[in-house]
Parts: C-alpha cells; sequence; structure tokens
C-alpha cells in the first residue's frame, strides 16, 4: 500500500517547513511496516519560497498557474501513484494518532474516503460556536474538512476530482459526490476520524467576525454562485498570509 500526501499551496513560506516536518514526522512514526508514502507539494502560482522549502523537505514540486484550491489538489493528485490520495493544507498539522486512525479505518473497516475532525484555537466566542457547529455537522454528514480529506485514488479518478467550477467549498461538494457514489457501487465506507487534525488560526487573526458573517449572509441570499466567484471568497484569494 501506498499514500500520496498531497498539499497545495499558495505563498505559504512561513508556515509550510514546519508543516511538512509534522507530517513526515507523524508518517514516520505511524505507517505500517512494508508501506510507503510520497509527499506531492502543488506550488499554486507562488511568489515566494513555497516550492524550495518543499523541495528541501523531499517533496516532489509540481505547478498550476491557475490560483485555485480545486485546481491545485487536482493537479497534485495527477502527479500521484499512490493507492490512496490524502489531501493536507499547507498550514496543518497531522499527528502520529490521526495517521494511525487512518490506517487502521482504511486496513479493517473497509473505508475509502472521508476527513478528519479540525481542531484550532478559537478567537472568540464566536469562532469557537462555529468550530462546534462545523464539527458536529462534519460528523453528522459525513464531510470532510479541505485541511484533511482522503479518497482510494482510483475512486476519486472516477468522480472527476475537486469540481474547478467552486472556488471554495469544493471538499463538501467532493463529500457529497463521494457518500452517493459510496451508496451506488457499494464500493466501501466514508467516515469522519475522530482524531482532529490542529490547523493554523491565522485566518481567525486575519479577518474578524464581521468578515465571515458577511460572507455568511451572502450564501443565504446568494446562494452557491457566490462559490464559483473568487471575488466574493477574499477570505481565500485576497493573498493575504
Amino acid at each position: 500500500m501506498k499514500y500520496s500526501i498531497v498539499i497545495p499551496a499558495f505563498n505559504e513560506e512561513k508556515l509550510l517547513a514546519d508543516s511538512l516536518n509534522r507530517i513526515k514526522q507523524s508518517l514516520i512514526e505511524s505507517i505500517p511496516p512494508g508501506q510507503e508514502y510520497e509527499l506531492i507539494l502543488c506550488d499554486n502560482n507562488s511568489t515566494d519560497r513555497t516550492a524550495e522549502i518543499a523541495r528541501k523537505a523531499g517533496a516532489k514540486v509540481v505547478f498550476e498557474p491557475v490560483n485555485q484550491i480545486s485546481r491545485a489538489r487536482n493537479t497534485g493528485a495527477a502527479a500521484a501513484n499512490g493507492d490512496y490520495l490524502v489531501f493536507i493544507d499547507a498550514d496543518s498539522y497531522p499527528s502520529p494518532e490521526l495517521f494511525k486512525e487512518l490506517f487502521k479505518a482504511i486496513d479493517c473497516k473497509n473505508v475509502v474516503g472521508g476527513g478528519a475532525l479540525v481542531y484550532l484555537k478559537p478567537a472568540d466566542i464566536f469562532s469557537a460556536a462555529a468550530l462546534y457547529l462545523w464539527r458536529t455537522i462534519s460528523c453528522l454528514c459525513t464531510w470532510a474538512a479541505g485541511s484533511f480529506v482522503f479518497c482510494r485514488r482510483d475512486i476519486f479518478i472516477e468522480l472527476g476530482g475537486f469540481s474547478t467550477e467552486l472556488y471554495a467549498s469544493e471538499e463538501i461538494d467532493f463529500s457529497k459526490r463521494l457518500k452517493s457514489f459510496l451508496s451506488y457501487t457499494k464500493a466501501g465506507k466514508a467516515t469522519i476520524l475522530r482524531t482532529a487534525i490542529l490547523t493554523s488560526d491565522r485566518k481567525l487573526k486575519l479577518y474578524g467576525s464581521k468578515d465571515y458573517l458577511k460572507l455568511l449572509w451572502r450564501l443565504i441570499f446568494q446562494g452557491k454562485k457566490i462559490l464559483r466567484d473568487p471575488h466574493f471568497l477574499h477570505i481565500w484569494y485576497d493573498g493575504r498570509r
């Protein structure tokens, strides 16, 4: 069994080295004997040292010129040759315990895709409540957060990867399509791993509650169309780091 760890990255020189080191160390401590992994970083048109840092860490670097998270993930996946794809954001830090739970789920429970709970340090009551709400929805609906998504590679290819029509929430769209596919084909199960992945709280520091409430308001009244336009999604695409 081989696992391809795919990391989409745009101007991530501040956090990337630590993230890659954590990923590698956690894998070394957890991967079963006889199994292997590869690190693939998709440089999503960075203007900093992202690609250089990744190469120094031993990752294979591929390039995606269009700034879009779904395209970066798909481009990284296209360069992978593992049996399973594991997508991890460049500002996230998986533990050995998370990988152990992943390997056990795949080996013993016929799990072929899903995600993990997410944890970040809340900035205020609003963000703490939002985190609790998301974790509840994630478990109940089997919706993966973008910071940790995994799927058997042949199924990922069958599903066409992440939707390039979406500039945000592509992981939720993928989770829905994965569940429908598995319900129809009985090819295995999807799950949300209960060991949380730690992710950076930088967006909570860069953007206030008003930014998130404004985005939520637009989602409620303008619907899915704003997810197709990066101009509405500055939290992801304005380049602030």
